[in-house]
């Protein structure tokens, strides 16, 4: 099971396993206060597509048909990310405000996939 969740959220118990998937820090966070597995800068999406995009939900479908071809084309920055799905939940941290057009979002039905093909 993969979930997303804002960073500003505070963490369960029951999620153990939480990477940060921006490529910025978030403000205001302190470090320790996320009970992170990791930071995972180089699996968010590149400075360009990120400023393109803008959190626009207009460009949300191709902003995630880019996303996925980068993704494609960098499977050592998410392939832990997929392994640490296979043996138990896993928690992809973001900052954006918006709660449906992210790149969390878009990493998690990216991994989904993968898992489902095996």
């Amino acid at each position: 099971m993969i979930r997303v969740k804002r960073v500003y959220e505070p963490a369960q118990t029951r999620e153990v396993v939480r990477f940060l998937v921006d490529r910025l820090w978030p403000r205001g966070v302190k470090r320790d206060a996320l009970r992170l597995t990791g930071w995972l800068k180089d699996v968010a999406p590149s400075d360009s597509l990120r400023r393109w995009f803008g959190h626009d939900p207009e460009k949300w479908e191709e902003f995630r048909r880019r996303y996925f071809a980068e993704l494609d084309r960098k499977a050592e920055a998410w392939c832990s990310l997929l392994e640490a799905a296979r043996v138990g939940p896993l928690t992809l941290l973001f900052g954006a405000r918006d709660l449906r057009h992210n790149n969390a979002v878009a990493l998690k039905e990216y991994l989904e996939g993968k898992l489902e093909k095996g």
